[in-house]
């Protein structure tokens, strides 16, 4: 008896530190409904996926589909008009409110990696994109190797930001990387030849490029940087949140409406590529 018990107490106590693990399981649906609110961290300079209008509200594609997700999640909870709190910050920030459990929501140009999964959970994928550098009309850089010996500029604490130093590493491209906190001091540093080429998703720089002071004398590199998979960041272990986040997802993808959203705010480059549309296809959840 005296040398099985301590066995018995022991399986006892592991089975006890389960339920005590599984009952630290995140509780975002909870928390929404007693607040009747929700709390949304959001880029205010990601044009055209999430940006600040003129009057200071925030827009583009990935706003647009987070309001189909902030509305389904909405009806989850029994409170069709959660109000939302919008919290603004770059994406350091915003995955640290995610993580610290400050934000429920995070609405952007996010890439899913590896090493964010460490801390924050991810919704489907919601675009794909690829970085790829900005330069002036006319420039003699026209891929990568190109480089060499110019300054770059770069979103500090960005996937783009960590691929840049890898990829000019291993192609042996000596150049100086500029990191930067605004995204549209990267152009103005490009217009005013304080650095020679300014690194970012693709799609993001074509947004900053429309907004510069003259499009005409910015280039797009064709050469791509990296892959960059889109999700909406949210709590670990939270997976009846994530269950109703995808479910809103699957609703825009299947209903054929984020034709109408991607038209809206990425029209201009023209209709979806054959990748995104597979890309919406294979993240929607069937019922």
């Amino acid at each position: 008896m005296s040398k099985t018990f301590p066995v018995i107490l022991l399986i006892a106590a592991c089975l006890f530190a389960g339920g005590a693990a599984a009952q630290t399981a995140a509780n975002s649906l909870g928390k929404i409904k007693a607040a009747k609110a929700i709390n949304v961290a959001y880029s205010p300079e990601s044009l055209p996926f999430s940006f600040n209008e003129a009057n200071n509200q925030p827009a583009g594609y990935s706003i647009e589909l987070c309001k189909r997700v902030i509305a389904q999640i909405g009806r989850a909870v029994g409170e069709p008009n959660l109000k939302v709190n919008w919290l603004a910050g770059s994406v350091t920030e915003r995955l640290q409110m995610v993580a610290s459990g400050r934000a429920e929501l995070e609405c952007a140009n996010t890439t899913q990696t590896q090493s964010r999964l460490a801390t924050v959970d991810f919704s489907n994928l919601i675009f794909i994109d690829g970085g790829g550098f900005l330069v002036k009309s006319g420039s003699p850089i026209n891929q990568i190797p190109d480089l060499a010996g110019k300054k770059i500029a770069v979103l500090k604490g960005t996937t783009t930001e960590a691929r840049l130093n890898d990829v000019l590493k291993k192609r042996l491209v000596n150049a100086t990387v500029v990191p930067i906190t605004d995204a549209n001091a990267g152009v103005t540093m490009l217009e005013t030849g304080a650095v020679d080429a300014y690194a970012g998703d693709k799609i993001k720089l074509i947004g900053l490029a429309v907004l510069a002071k003259d499009t005409a004398k910015l280039s797009l590199l064709a050469e791509e940087l990296s892959f960059e998979p889109y999700a909406l960041a949210l709590p670990r272990n939270d997976s009846a949140l994530r269950l109703e986040v995808n479910r809103a997802l699957t609703q825009v993808y299947l209903s054929g409406e984020i034709e109408t959203i991607f038209m809206q705010w990425l029209g201009k480059l023209g209709r979806p590529s054959g990748l995104l549309a597979a890309m919406y296809i294979l993240n929607s959840i069937p019922e």
